[in-house]
């Protein structure tokens, strides 16, 4: 009798402890829906408290724009490579009230806005200073996205990517995909916004993710991966593992009990 208990009890654990398929596959869907075009949510990053700006000014008189270009220039290595640390520190990094600091224009409130509104309202404003037979031009890019993943992925930590938009694929692939042990249906994404954080929901196993209001992340973004069950069960993440899990627990059993019936 205790033995049938006990190859029942290994069963039930076995099974109920191994990490099925369907929760390690993303995007999935119906049989019917495989073939269907899911729209996707495109619009154009909106610039945020915190964010940093790579601002590019060049024209034929260069005396009026030295102040951009040496900050330009400050921003690279002796490679020409971009130097990530320069930018925090030579960027216009947009302040709590919206605003960036431009040489001649002084304050400037960009919070909200595309590149492409930031471009042309410099260049409105910019254009003041310049007389009609100068060439101005200007590239105003976002000084990448920075944000956080916490919890169960093969690389946790704050990252920046030098992309004007990141989707939440990205941003997890760059920190070295989810483990086994991540729960791919519960992924939370906390958002700062003015007056309080909003916290949202992704789930990756289905298509519907494409058209999640979160899909894309925003600067300082923390995204966070809860674990599957079966981590706090410990008991392994794959069939091998929980073998050997459940063999050692019932081997200490079975010695333990002969030592007392030995006693």
């Amino acid at each position: 009798m205790i033995k049938k208990i006990g190859i029942v009890f290994f069963l039930v654990v076995f099974m109920s402890s191994c990490i099925p398929k369907k929760e390690l596959t993303y995007f999935q869907g119906s049989p019917q829906a495989t073939s269907e075009v899911y729209k996707m949510l495109n619009e154009p990053y909106r610039l945020q408290v915190n964010d940093i700006l790579d601002i590019n000014i060049t024209s034929d008189n260069e005396e009026l724009v030295a102040p951009f270009q040496q900050s330009q220039t400050s921003r690279t290595n002796t490679n020409g490579q971009i130097n990530e640390g320069q930018f925090y520190l030579r960027g216009y990094t947009i302040d709590h009230h919206g605003n960036i600091r431009l040489p001649y224009l002084g304050e400037v409130n960009v919070l909200g806005y595309t590149e492409k509104e930031v471009r042309e309202k410099i260049e409105e404003e910019l254009g003041k200073f310049f007389k009609d037979s100068e060439e101005i031009f200007i590239t105003v890019k976002l000084a990448g996205i920075r944000f956080t993943v916490l919890g169960e992925v093969a690389n946790p930590g704050t990252l920046v990517m030098f992309q004007n938009q990141v989707n939440i694929l990205e941003a997890i692939a760059n920190a070295g995909d989810i483990v086994l042990t991540g729960d791919r249906k519960n992924i939370t994404v906390v958002r700062k916004q003015l007056g309080g954080v909003k916290k949202y929901h992704i789930n990756l196993l289905d298509m519907s993710v494409f058209n999640a209001e979160s899909f894309y992340i925003h600067s300082n973004d923390i995204i966070y991966v809860e674990p599957l069950r079966q981590k706090s069960w410990g008991t392994g993440t794959t069939g091998v593992q929980t073998f050997t899990t459940i063999v050692s627990v019932l081997s200490f059993v079975t010695t333990t009990i002969l030592l007392v019936k030995t006693l």
